[in-house]
């Protein structure tokens, strides 16, 4: 591993493109980032509970995006 690579997980090991690269490829922020990041691993790790973790941060930014955002 260079200095430039992260360390991979096993649950993203069967994946054309880990997360971490297609969400800095695409400038991606934190909450659009964490719902790649979830959806992507949901059937190597978490299952359900990473599918509802990304849909808390869709919901989270649509919030965001319509100026609905409590602050917290």
């Amino acid at each position: 591993m260079s200095e430039n690579e992260a360390p991979s997980s096993e649950h993203y090991k069967e994946l054309a493109i880990e997360p971490v690269a297609y969400i800095e490829a695409n400038g991606l922020g934190f909450h659009a980032g964490n719902v790649i990041k979830y959806v992507s691993r949901y059937k190597h790790k978490n299952g359900l509970d990473d599918l509802r973790k990304a849909k808390w941060y869709i919901e989270r930014l649509i919030q965001i995006e319509e100026g609905t955002s409590d602050g917290g």
